[in-house]
């Protein structure tokens, strides 16, 4: 019998086009959940991002929802419509919006960067969070229930190679800490999750392969044979949902590595990846200590 340990839960997949969003998405929706999976690329018509990712796709059975988490009123109406729509029921929001990767500078410094290209950054990756959440969370706390899930890169204070993206994923970081600490007396979960490498479809864009033939990628750099598909953060998030006694990590930032240990998931070719074992063994020498967990 197919195991559902979310069969009735109702989840908001904020930032589900592609990528790790989509990933949680998906994984949401087959451990039982109905899932709304927002973004700015549908079939109506693509993000200032083009690509060719829909939220459609990603949704299958879920509830595809094309917004701009920007702006308040359209994630106002967004949020009034799952309450609507579920009885006033939103279990897990998962705030996954991204789309700063064309917008990151990797080969400057501060000084020398784009000030309103950075600060578009900041917008597009931390405000959308804060949006969402402030207008979702009170669906969670009226009910004394649920789980907030802040997507990031890394969860150690170890520096991102670029400024204004660290500061995006260091603060979605915080964002987690400042949301658990208020919910807390509330009922309700917040934590960061990172992927380890994270095959993406963009990445798989970059290496000039597909999932059916990834590892040709490996060529390029041996350091792709130790990444992992989407679907293993999705299985991550699926099984913190599932966890009955998941507020003793409230306020964490955790990592798909240490998660896959206690859980048991495994990625789509049944592997376990664990980039920061890779790390220790491999990279560490070169690039000093991937550090604690913040």
């Amino acid at each position: 019998m197919e195991k559902r340990p979310l069969a009735g839960k109702v989840a908001l997949v904020a930032g589900g086009t592609r990528g790790g969003g989509r990933g949680i998405a998906v994984e949401l929706g087959a451990a039982g959940a109905t899932v709304y999976v927002t973004g700015r690329s549908s079939g109506a018509g693509r993000s200032d991002l083009d690509r060719p990712e829909t939220i459609e796709e990603t949704a299958g059975k879920g509830i595809p929802v094309r917004i701009d988490h920007s702006r308040p009123n359209e994630v106002r109406a967004l949020v009034d419509r799952i309450a609507t729509e579920q009885d006033g029921r939103l279990d897990i929001l998962v705030n996954s919006v991204w789309g700063g990767d064309p917008l990151t500078d990797w080969e400057h410094p501060l000084w020398e960067q784009d000030l309103e290209t950075g600060l578009r950054l900041l917008r597009q990756a931390v405000e959308t969070h804060v949006i969402t959440s402030r207008f979702a969370l009170p669906l969670m706390v009226v009910r004394k229930t649920g789980l907030v899930v802040e997507v990031t890169d890394g969860n150690t204070a170890r520096y991102r190679g670029s400024f204004f993206y660290d500061l995006a994923k260091s603060a979605v970081i915080r964002l987690a800490v400042a949301q658990a600490s208020e919910l807390k007396p509330h009922g309700v979960v917040a934590v960061a999750i990172t992927p380890g490498f994270l095959r993406s479809e963009a990445m798989l864009e970059h290496f000039g392969v597909t999932e059916a033939n990834w590892r040709d990628g490996v060529s390029k750099d041996p350091n792709f044979a130790h990444s992992e598909t989407p679907a293993y953060l999705g299985r991550a998030v699926a099984a913190l949902a599932a966890d009955p006694n998941v507020m003793a990590k409230t306020g964490r930032a955790l990592a798909t590595w240490g998660l896959y240990q206690e859980y048991g998931f495994t990625d789509i070719d049944g592997t376990q990846p664990d980039f920061a074992a890779h790390w220790a063994r491999s990279l560490e020498d070169e690039y000093g200590p991937l550090g604690e967990p913040l």
